[in-house]
């Protein structure tokens, strides 16, 4: 049974998140707290496994309230519910990159309590099973809110997703593919690389930011990202990485040229392809029907980097929910593309990239921080290894 913590300062909200979650047979609320300095001290007190945690609080905010939960070593997941506006969006960012697991946005304009409550239902169960899998799946893990031993390292990637209604993933809360990485015995390309392509979701901000932030500014091919995230979101989720990484980081717009040492960011509610023109490879924005339950999706996009640039791309598929980029990593290693798939232990679910190392088609399996050096050594000529490798 997974335990929750309510945090929220309305009396209306904590009892809507509890209803939503009532009933369930693997899921119970065991506590509330009306602000972030109770939330903290309800962690200590309950353990819970999940912390569900509203922003604007008074007495302590949640984004100060994951701060010291953090600084407590208080590895319990943390799901922020926010809201579709600008400030709510940079609110977000700010509790991802202060380390919350993952976000889901406040129903509005639902019509009645039924289904404000069907939405939040909709949202919330499906990342809270995800996020708590190792733990019921009876992993050995130590449990989420358990505190991490004085001197150990702080927990990876933790920041997340959640999009607009319309785009939301609806996650198979199934346990993941097969987590031994196998693949079909094959050499990996070795040949130039032309661009780089990144798929992630729930946890996919800070890990994006670190491949991201390990490549350097003067990278010889463009990278072109889809990352689960409403409209909105997306803009200023890569205005703040253009702000803090050498790199030159834009949400794409249609028809733009993919420069090299630039980064293209699918926005929120579009799919982005890529196609060549003449001489040129540009981007292409589509409203076409979701994949996977996404808008945008890595399938669509790997897709039409597979066609794009056949052997001289290379994919890399990071933490997140669900098996969105295995089709689409299939397509690219027939291309003749190499793929590399981020490992469970720094994943915060493994998801995506354990569809696709479960699907045999991985060329490497790495923890976060030798992703990003991986790639940049492939883009600048480096050799990747003959042969599947998992490292820890």
């Amino acid at each position: 049974m997974v335990s929750v913590l309510v945090v929220d300062d309305s009396v209306v909200v904590r009892r809507l998140i509890q209803d939503a979650l009532s009933g369930l047979p693997d899921i119970t609320v065991v506590g509330t707290a009306a602000n972030g300095r109770l939330a903290v001290e309800r962690v200590e007190q309950l353990r819970p496994d999940v912390v569900t945690m509203d922003i604007e609080m008074p007495v302590m905010n949640g984004i100060d309230a994951v701060r010291e939960l953090r600084r407590r070593h208080q590895r319990v997941p943390v799901i922020m519910f926010s809201t579709l506006t600008a400030a709510g969006a940079t609110a977000t960012l700010d509790a991802l990159a202060a380390g919350a697991s993952d976000y889901v946005t406040k129903p509005s304009n639902t019509g009645s309590v039924v289904a404000s409550i069907e939405a939040v239902r909709e949202q919330l169960v499906p990342r809270i099973r995800a996020l708590c899998a190792r733990r019921t799946a009876g992993s050995g893990r130590p449990a989420p809110g358990a505190p991490r031993p004085a001197g150990s390292p702080p927990s990876p990637a933790r920041p997340g997703i959640s999009a607009a209604m319309r785009t939301r993933p609806q996650v198979d809360p199934r346990p993941a593919p097969p987590r031994a990485p196998t693949a079909t015995p094959r050499p990996v390309p070795t040949g130039r690389i032309d661009v780089l392509a990144v798929g992630c979701s729930t946890g996919g901000p800070e890990a994006l930011a670190a491949v991201l932030g390990a490549l350097p500014g003067a990278l010889a091919v463009p990278v072109v990202v889809v990352q689960h995230m409403p409209p909105l979101f997306t803009k200023m989720f890569a205005d703040r990485l253009d702000r803090t990484l050498p790199l030159s980081v834009h949400e794409a717009s249609d028809g733009r040229p993919l420069l090299p040492g630039h980064v293209y960011i699918a926005p929120g509610d579009r799919h982005l392809t890529v196609v060549r023109s003449g001489v040129e490879v540009v981007t292409r924005l589509t409203g076409s029907p979701p994949e996977n339950s996404c808008r945008p999706a890595v399938d669509v996009l790997f897709r039409s980097v597979a066609q794009a640039y056949g052997r001289s791309a290379l994919a890399a598929v990071l933490t997140g929910m669900g098996h969105d980029g295995r089709e689409g990593a299939r397509t690219m290693r027939a291309a003749g593309a190499a793929i590399v798939a981020q490992d469970e232990p720094t994943s915060v679910v493994w998801g995506m990239p354990g569809a696709v190392v479960g699907a045999a088609l991985a060329d490497v399996v790495l923890p976060i921080d030798r992703i990003g050096p991986h790639l940049a050594a492939r883009a600048a000529g480096g050799r990747a290894p003959s042969r599947i490798a998992v490292s820890r």
